[in-house]
This record gives C-alpha cells, sequence and structure tokens, in this order.
C-alpha cells in the first residue's frame, strides 16, 4: 500500500496524499495513510462522514474525481478545509473501487503553481493509481486485515535522498561555502525538526546547537511560540512555495526567516533583520497572508455563534456582529434570491439615507448589472478595492453608498449559491490573495448557517400555521356566558405541540368545554391533538356525559395506537341551574374562583391518560358554578418548571386567580400567563364565568 500511494504520487507529481477506507456498513471515511505532509495535517479529518461537505466525501459519495484547482476555489466551494488550511494548494479527491463496491477514497495534493485543470496524463496517472489502491483495499478485506488502524494513521516516508558522498575536499569546500553566506542556515524535516544548522545560525537564535537539533523551533525557542511562524512552515509545506516571516529574539534583536520547501522539508536562511521586513530585500517570497491563528479565531467565533443562529435574523445579527470587528467593515448587507427577485435580509452599518438605499434594492429584479445578484448567479465573488474597480465591472453602478471598497461573496450551501454577503469599507480597501480566501470561506460558513435558519423559519412558519388550523380561531358565542382563552407555544423547537382547548355550544341552557395535553412538541403531537379535540367535539355534540365522552374518546386512540398518550378535561355546563359536571384524564385539577373571591382546587378522582387501555372508567365530579364565579382550566405549562414543587405553583397560581378581577376575564387571562414559567411546554388557558 505505501509503495501504491508513492507511486501514485510520484507519477502525477502530486507533492502529498491521504488515503481513505470506507469499511463496509459504515457511513463515514476512515483515514488510514499520509503521505507527503505531516500527520498533524490532516487529524481533522481522521474521520469524514460521507456527508460531510468536504471534497473527498463528495467524490466517494457521487464516485466521481473532484478537482479543486486552488485556494479561492477551495474557499468558495468548500469553506471548513480552507478555513484550517488558508493555503495556495490545488486537490483531487476520488474514489477507490473494485468492481462496482468501493472501497475507500484518495485525496492528492499539488502545489499552487499548479495549472488550472489536470492534464490528460496525470488524469490517465491518478485512475490508475486509484484502480491499483482499490484493488489492494479488497485484497485486505478478503484477507480479514483491520481496515481502520487501532491508534492512528500511517505516515509514507519522504522519498530518500540518494546523492553521492562528497570527497572529504568536497565536503570541506561545501563547509566553507555555507559559513561564507551572510547570516545562518539549517533544515527542517517535513513534520518541522530542526535537522541541520549552522553556528551562525545558533548564535542568532541564540541557544545551543545541541538542544535545537531533533526539536520543533516553537517549542526549543519560546520566542517563536507566536502564531505566524508555524503559520509560514505550513503554508511553505502546503502551497510548496517560498515563504518568509520576522520574529522579535528578546530583548530587542529582529530575526528575518526566509523558507525555501520541497518533497523532503524546508531549507530556512536566517538573517538579522527589522520588524517590518515581511519578505527578503530580492522580493522573490510572496508577501504571507493572514495567519492561521488568526483565520481560526474568526471562524471558531463565527462557527459557535452561528450555531446558535435558529432563524434569518439570528444569521444577520451574528454575521455583522463577528465579521465588522473581525474583518475591519464598516457596512454588511445579507442578501438572497427569492421568486427572481433581490431580497435583502438585513444589513449592518447603513444609516440615514442609506437606510432608504438599502430599500430601494430590497425586491428588484435579479439582474447581472447588481454585483450581489451576479455573485449569486455564478457564484464567484467580486472583490473591489475602489468604485473605478466596481464601475469597470459594473458600468451602470452608481455610487451611492458612500464607501470606497467592497467585496461581495456568494453564500454557498450544498454546492449551489443561496445568497451574497456584501461587505463595504469606508477607505480603499486592498484584497490579497490570503484575505480573499479567507472572506470567502467565513462566507461559505454564513451560506450553510443562512441555509439551516431559512428551514427553520420555514418550518416555524409551517408549525403556526398548523397550529392555528388546529385550534379554534375564534370561542363560538354562548349567551349566559364569558370565556377568554390563551395559547402560548413552547420555547424549544418548532413551537408546535399538543396542548388544546375548545368551547362547545350544545343548545340553548347547555355548552362544554374542554382542555387537554397531547404528549410530545412534533407534527405527530399536533396531528393527534387535532384527533383528539374532533373526538371530544363529536361525542359532546351528541349529549354524552363528561366521563362517557372520555371513555369514548379513550377507546379511539387505544385503537388508532399512536404511541402518544393525551392528558384532558370534559366540563359540562347547564346554563340554567348554573350548575357543572367535569371528569378528568390525567389532567392537572381546575381551580374554580368562586365570586366572593375564594379560589378552590376541584379534586377530581383522575382517571388514566387517554390512549392506555380500553375499557378505563373516568368519575364525574357535580359542583355549582354560580354567576360571578370563575373556573379556570389550564394545561401543566402553567405550573409545572424545573426544581418547583407542583402542589406549590397550582397554589401559586390560585393566589393569583383569588386577587384578579373577575369582571375582566381578558385581563385575567394576561395576568397568569406573564406569571407562568418560561415556556419550556406549551400553555393552554381556559377561563369561563356563567353571567348574572
Amino acid at each position: 500500500m505505501d509503495t501504491a500511494m508513492a507511486a501514485v504520487m510520484r507519477e502525477s507529481g502530486a507533492f502529498g496524499g491521504l488515503l481513505y477506507v470506507l469499511p463496509p456498513g459504515d457511513n463515514a471515511l476512515w483515514q488510514v495513510l499520509v503521505a507527503g505532509v505531516p500527520r498533524e495535517f490532516a487529524t481533522p479529518w481522521r474521520r469524514v462522514a460521507l456527508t460531510d461537505p468536504m471534497p473527498v466525501a463528495d467524490a466517494v459519495r457521487e464516485r466521481r474525481l473532484v478537482w479543486v484547482g486552488g485556494r479561492e476555489e477551495m474557499a468558495r466551494r468548500y469553506p471548513r478545509p480552507a478555513l484550517v488550511l488558508p493555503y495556495d494548494f490545488a486537490l483531487a479527491a476520488t474514489p477507490l473501487a473494485s468492481g462496482t463496491t468501493v472501497r475507500g477514497g484518495l485525496v492528492l495534493l499539488w502545489p499552487g503553481a499548479h495549472p488550472a485543470q489536470l492534464s490528460p496524463e496525470e488524469r490517465d496517472v491518478v485512475q490508475r493509481g486509484c484502480r491499483h489502491l482499490g484493488g489492494l483495499l479488497q485484497q485486505a478485506a478478503e484477507r480479514g486485515d483491520p481496515l481502520v488502524p487501532a491508534d492512528r494513521p500511517r505516515t509514507v516516508p519522504p522519498p530518500a535522498v540518494r546523492a553521492p558522498s562528497p570527497s572529504p575536499g568536497e565536503a570541506a569546500s561545501l563547509s566553507a561555502f555555507v559559513d561564507r553566506l551572510p547570516g545562518g542556515c539549517c533544515a527542517l524535516d517535513i513534520n518541522g525538526r530542526i535537522t541541520f544548522l549552522t553556528p551562525a545560525a545558533a548564535d542568532l537564535l541564540g541557544a545551543d546547537r545541541a538542544g535545537l537539533v531533533g526539536a520543533l523551533p516553537w517549542e526549543a525557542l519560546p520566542w517563536m511560540d507566536v502564531p505566524h511562524v508555524e503559520d509560514r512552515y505550513r503554508a511553505a509545506l502546503v502551497s510548496r512555495r517560498p515563504q518568509a516571516f520576522t520574529v522579535l529574539r528578546p530583548p530587542e534583536t529582529w530575526l528575518a526567516f526566509e523558507l525555501y520547501p520541497d518533497a523532503t522539508g524546508l531549507s530556512v536562511r536566517i538573517t538579522r533583520g527589522g520588524p517590518a521586513e515581511d519578505a527578503p530585500p530580492s522580493g522573490s517570497v510572496p508577501t504571507a497572508g493572514p495567519s492561521r491563528a488568526t483565520v481560526l479565531y474568526h471562524l471558531m467565533h463565527l462557527a459557535s455563534t452561528l450555531t446558535e443562529a435558529v432563524g434569518v435574523q439570528d444569521v444577520v445579527e451574528q454575521t455583522a456582529d463577528q465579521l465588522l470587528p473581525a474583518l475591519g467593515a464598516q457596512a454588511m448587507v445579507l442578501m438572497a434570491a427569492e421568486d427572481g427577485r433581490l431580497r435583502i435580509l438585513g444589513h449592518r452599518g447603513y444609516r440615514g439615507h442609506r437606510t432608504e438605499l438599502m430599500d430601494s434594492f430590497d425586491g428588484v429584479p435579479l439582474s447581472s448589472g447588481i454585483p450581489g445578484s451576479d455573485v449569486m448567479a455564478t457564484g464567484v465573488p467580486g472583490f473591489f478595492a475602489s468604485f473605478a474597480e466596481m464601475r469597470r465591472a459594473y458600468p451602470a453602478t452608481v455610487h451611492e453608498d458612500g464607501m470606497a471598497a467592497w467585496a461581495v461573496l456568494p453564500l454557498i450551501a450544498s454546492g449551489r449559491p443561496i445568497g451574497s454577503l456584501l461587505l463595504s469599507y469606508e477607505r480603499p480597501h486592498a484584497f490579497p490573495p490570503g484575505e480573499r480566501a479567507a472572506l470567502t470561506s467565513l462566507a461559505g460558513l454564513v451560506g450553510q448557517a443562512l441555509d439551516r435558519a431559512r428551514l427553520y423559519d420555514a418550518k416555524h412558519h409551517l408549525a403556526h400555521r398548523l397550529q392555528s388550523a388546529l385550534l379554534p380561531h375564534t370561542l363560538p358565542h354562548v349567551p349566559g356566558l364569558k370565556v377568554a382563552a390563551r395559547y402560548l407555544p413552547a420555547a424549544r423547537g418548532l413551537g408546535i405541540g399538543g396542548d388544546f382547548y375548545d368551547l362547545i355550544r350544545l343548545d340553548e341552557h347547555t355548552a362544554s368545554a374542554t382542555i387537554g395535553d397531547v404528549q410530545g412538541h412534533n407534527v405527530d403531537a399536533a396531528a393527534l391533538m387535532g384527533q383528539v379535540r374532533t373526538a371530544v367535539h363529536a361525542h359532546a355534540t351528541v349529549g354524552a356525559t363528561p366521563d362517557d365522552v372520555l371513555a369514548r374518546t379513550n377507546r379511539l386512540l387505544t385503537d388508532l395506537d399512536p404511541g402518544l398518550f393525551t392528558s384532558c378535561v370534559y366540563v359540562h355546563l347547564d346554563l340554567a341551574t348554573h350548575r357543572a359536571c367535569l371528569a378528568t384524564a390525567g389532567h392537572p385539577p381546575p381551580l374554580v374562583r368562586h365570586a366572593d373571591g375564594r379560589t378552590e382546587l376541584l379534586r377530581v378522582p383522575p382517571g388514566l391518560l387517554l390512549g392506555i387501555e380500553p375499557d378505563t372508567l373516568y368519575p364525574a365530579l357535580e359542583f355549582g358554578l354560580p354567576p360571578g364565579s370563575v373556573l379556570a382550566l389550564y394545561t401543566d405549562g402553567l405550573v409545572e418548571a424545573p426544581g418547583v414543587d407542583l402542589d406549590d405553583a397550582i397554589a401559586a397560581l390560585a393566589g393569583l386567580l383569588e386577587h384578579a378581577d373577575p369582571s375582566d376575564l381578558d385581563a385575567m387571562a394576561d395576568t397568569l400567563i406573564r406569571h407562568a414559567p418560561t415556556p419550556g411546554d406549551d400553555i393552554a388557558l381556559l377561563l369561563i364565568s356563567p353571567a348574572a
């Protein structure tokens, strides 16, 4: 396997590779082999789920070669790996198969200077190598070899350097040559450990040579333990391009480092420098982009906050809170397409007449002449360091927002643009390649959060429509009866649950009321709630007694066997005699506020919850309900709270009921709801008072 991996890398020109296996019946790829890069670089992707937004997952799931031609394309399509490795490199991911069975996946890495596409020769090499590796995985499976290593992936060593040994004279000349070079030199292996350094380098570093050989520089020298040092080392290895940085050796010695990578490690030149000398005088070493530590800092903060964003407006607020101060931008606009028009989902930083400008763009037809909609159509970001650059790309654009530079970024989710993000700067702002990749990657995170948020908002809207369809739109007018009802959805989930209430006019002098709670907070609970409410209504209208209404409804639920249980109270009201009769199925006991202000808990022998036993009997209780009294029916969300005794909570509710004004049931209902615990559960409340 190691030999086959090394061969496909050598023949294709790739400098690094990762080999994954897909165990039978598993839904994730496991990393088993790392070549050409330190194992630590690949650690974040030791396990890749087939549903993860990663190139190798897409390649295996879709059984095709996935090519990512550089840093900006990686940032646009796969923001997660682009943020962890924000460097310029190309990548190919392919499935490994034998026959019709996919056995794993292969990832190959090329330097950032690789052409935009694989050549036909490279593609042929990769395909042959994949067939070979797939066959080896099949043989391993047939032998019963463990496919996933018990501890960590193996590392393929770099190719051995076979140089002729110098003669003693050549060795002396080579040593003299190195000593004559200004500054010092050292060499690092692929893992970053020092394998050689000159005496001059040791003097510049202020350390003993023996203590440095075999050590990581940022571990052996505490003053080098700063983010951009390791960041530039990683950039050199991953992009295979020279890098440079300066660092302060305490107390006041600035050192300049130049890094030159190849397949076996890095050659490092060290000279005295200054704090502004980020590149050697020759200018041959590219300027560093944003450090990995900075990018990861933004990633952690943005990702952690976006995980808490449940709706579109949450995404707008969290994105503005995190990105504007972190990136130095002064304004932001979040946009999406809807029915062929541009929709402004939210903005920050535009005030006064500029807010009106945002309103003027909201709802305009999508057009290639508008940067925000053009980015949505193409998925390609736009960076404009000045308005002149913006005008060249979009001649019809008018300079209306007063800003001096703009970044227009696609919001990508599931491989497609779903919106765009506009960042605006009050001063001219250059966008070097590293920053462009970082911005595009961060926008990818925002796009994924926006996609989830829009789905949540759609489900939330559907939940409210379903809830409103199942609950009564208005309660019927019953002469001689005053009523007030309230419903408050749960604070968690979709805001849909199984609490219900109803008031039923039976004839000129009788009516009935019911309240109940179906177990659960999902569509199934809501659907069952609709069935229970309909069953109670149907049995009530044929004149069944309270105990019979619950018994018949219970038999229906046990026949349906929904797997959910329901509590319920049913009350029959005789408005002529001012008497009432109720039965309960495992529901919190109702309260009666008498005309003199005294509040009484109706202690009804509770029957079993509906839907458990088909032949359950439900005892009934008769009581007087004269004019001026108030009957309060409620669900457990009004009284239950963590750490609060239920009897104490019901007693507190009775106290509120006792001190409320019985002449205004709406005000009484608002008072009871206002003092309810934070709704982790639905709350339903029904107040009934006979008129004089």
